[in-house]
C-alpha cells in the first residue's frame, strides 16, 4: 500500500529578551522555499527533508513536500509571519487526504500572542485532521517541550548530536516510526520526564561530557521492542517561557511505566549533575591576552563569544571582545561576524583600498556586549553575502549574509553583514577572501556548532562571554515567566 504522506519544516529559535521582532522578510532573507524549491535545495544534503524522503522513496510513499522555511534565531514570532507561515501546511491539508504528516521543528518558536509556535501549528492541524491521523515531528534538542506537544503529536524524535551532524538520520528515523503507524503495526506516544532547571548545564554539548553516556543510554534503551525514539533535550534557556529547559522525551508503547521510569532516570542525571560545568568562559580581556601571545604551530587560535551568537538569538554586533583583540595588538587575526547593515551600506559607496572612519557595531544595545567602536578601516572586499557551506553541518546548502564588507583594523581582518547568522562553516570566512587556517587567531560568534568545522583546523579552541544577550550568566537576564524556583536562578533541593 502506498500511503500519502505530506511533509514540511518550519524552524525558528525564539530569544524572548531579542529587541528584533521576527517577520516575513526574517524568513525570506534566510529561506522561505515552497514545493520543489524546498526539495531540489533540501533534499540531499544533511536536513531533516532529505530524511524524509529517503523514507518516502523506500516505502513508496506519495509525498508532497509543502514549505521549508527558517529565520534566524530573533525575538518573537508576529502574528501574521506566522500565519503566512501556516497557511500553505492548512490549505494542503484541506485539499487533500493524507495518511500522516511529517513536520521539521524546532522546538523553540515563540510567537507575540503565544509562547509554544510549535504547539500552536499542531492545534491548527488537528482542528483539521482531528486525533486519529498520525503525526511525526522532529525536533532540535534545544527545544523546549511541554506535555501539550507530546499530546498532539505521536511521534517526537529530536536529534542527537551538538553540532547537529545527524538531521538526515533523524529525519529518516521519525519516517520510519510513521510508515509503521500508518500500516497498523504501532500505536506509538510520547511521554516525557523534566527537572526545574532553565536548561541542561553545558547547552546539550554532545562532543565531551556527560550527555555522551546519556545519548548512549538512549540509544540502548530504544534497542527495546516498543520502544521506537529516546529525546534528551538540553533546553534553550533564551526563552522566558513556562515550559522552559531540559526533557527527556519516549515515544513508544506498551508499558509506559517502564518508559517514563527510564526518562526519569537520565533527567534525574541532569539534575545531580548540574554543576558538572564543561565550558570554561573566559572574559573578553583574558581571551586577548591568550590571542596576543599565542604561537600558531599546530593551527589557528580559535575563539568564540558564546553571548553573542546570532544562532541563539545574539544580535551579532557586539564589540567588547573585537574592542579587547585590537587593543592587545593581535595580528593575523580574522572575526566574523559584525552585524551591521548600516555601515555596510556606507561601505559599498567606497573602492576597495580606501581607508574610510567608521562607526563599527553595537548599535542595538550597548548594555549586552559593548557600544560602537570608532574606527579606521581599509576597506577590503565588497560582497552579497552568498556563501555554500562545505562543513559537516551545512554541506551544499547556501547560505546569505546579505550585503557583506570584509575591512581591516590595525591586524584584524573582520567580516560586517546585514543579515545575522552564527558561524558554523569555513566558507563563511573563505566566500569572502579570509583564509581562516592561515591565520594566527580567528573569532567567531558562535556556540558550540562552529567545533564540526573548525575543530579539525584548530591549533587550540578557547571560548569567551562577551557579556552580550546570550550570555551564560542567566541573572543578567530580566525573566519574568518561567517557573520559580528554577536552577540556576535560584539554588535548591528537589
Amino acid at each position: 500500500m502506498s500511503f500519502k504522506v505530506m511533509t514540511a519544516e518550519i524552524s525558528h529559535e525564539t530569544n524572548s529578551f531579542s529587541r528584533r521582532k521576527t517577520g516575513k522578510e526574517a524568513f525570506m532573507a534566510r529561506y522561505a522555499l515552497m514545493g520543489d524549491a524546498a526539495v531540489v535545495e533540501r533534499g540531499t544534503v544533511n536536513t531533516t527533508l532529505a530524511g524524509f524522503l529517503d523514507v518516502g522513496r523506500v516505502h513508496d510513499w506519495q509525498v508532497t513536500h509543502v514549505i521549508s522555511a527558517a529565520a534566524g534565531p530573533s525575538g518573537k514570532i508576529r502574528r501574521k509571519a506566522f500565519d503566512w507561515l501556516c497557511e500553505p501546511i492548512l490549505a494542503s491539508i484541506a485539499n487533500n487526504q493524507y495518511d500522516g504528516l511529517l513536520l521539521g521543528l524546532h522546538g523553540a518558536m515563540g510567537l507575540d500572542f503565544c509562547d509554544d509556535g510549535e504547539g500552536e501549528i499542531l492545534r491548527r492541524i488537528r482542528r483539521l485532521v482531528g486525533t486519529i491521523m498520525p503525526i511525526a515531528i522532529t525536533l532540535d534538542p534545544h527545544a523546549n517541550v511541554g506535555t501539550q506537544i507530546c499530546g498532539l503529536a505521536d511521534i517526537i524524535v529530536s536529534y542527537k548530536t551538538y553540532p547537529h551532524v545527524d538531521m538526515r538520520d533523524i529525519g529518516q528515523q521519525a519516517g520510519e516510526i510513521l510508515q509503521r503507524t500508518m500500516t497498523g503495526e504501532i500505536k506509538p506516544r510520547t511521554v516525557r520526564a523534566s527537572r526545574p532547571m532553565l536548561e541542561e548545564i553545558n547547552g546539550g554539548r554532545t562532543d565531551i561530557g556527560p550527555m555522551i553516556e546519556r545519548i548512549a543510554a538512549a540509544r540502548k534503551y530504544e534497542e527495546q521492542p516498543d520502544v521506537f525514539a529516546v529525546s534528551v533535550n538540553g533546553g534553550f534557556a533564551s526563552a522566558d517561557v513556562r515550559d522552559v529547559g531540559p526533557t527527556v522525551l519516549v515515544t513508544g508503547q506498551g508499558d509506559f511505566a517502564a518508559h517514563t521510569a527510564f526518562a526519569e532516570t537520565i533527567a534525574d542525571d541532569m539534575w545531580k549533575r548540574r554543576f558538572e560545568v564543561i565550558n570554561d568562559y573566559l572574559e573578553v580581556i583574558d581571551a586577548a591576552e591568550i590571542a596576543a601571545a599565542y604561537e600558531p604551530s599546530e593551527g589557528p587560535l580559535i575563539i568564540a563569544d558564546y553571548a553573542d551568537n546570532p544562532g541563539a538569538g545574539g544580535y551579532g554586533d557586539s564589540t567588547d571582545l573585537l574592542l579587547a583583540l585590537l587593543n592587545a595588538g593581535v595580528t593575523n587575526g580574522c572575526f566574523a561576524p559584525i552585524v551591521d547593515g548600516e555601515t555596510v551600506r556606507i561601505l559599498q559607496e567606497w573602492v576597495v583600498g580606501e581607508s574610510i572612519p567608521i562607526a563599527l557595531g553595537g548599535k542595538t544595545d550597548r548594555a549586552f556586549g559593548g557600544g560602537p567602536l570608532i574606527v579606521e578601516v581599509e576597506l577590503l572586499f565588497l560582497s552579497d553575502g552568498h556563501f555554500i557551506g562545505d562543513g559537516p553541518m551545512i554541506h551544499g546548502l547556501h547560505g546569505n549574509f546579505g550585503p557583506s564588507a570584509v575591512i581591516r583594523v590595525g591586524g584584524i581582518e573582520i567580516l560586517v553583514v546585514t543579515i545575522p547568522g552564527q558561524i558554523l562553516d569555513l566558507q563563511q570566512f573563505k566566500a569572502f577572501n579570509i583564509d581562516p587556517e592561515s591565520k594566527n587567531v580567528v573569532a567567531l560568534k558562535s556556540m558550540q556548532h562552529f567545533r564540526a568545522a573548525f575543530e579539525p583546523i584548530a591549533g587550540q579552541i578557547i571560548i569567551c562571554d562577551s557579556g552580550a544577550l546570550c550570555t551564560p550568566r542567566y541573572d543578567r537576564l530580566p525573566y519574568k515567566n518561567v517557573p520559580r524556583p528554577i536552577f540556576p536562578l535560584d539554588q535548591f533541593e528537589i
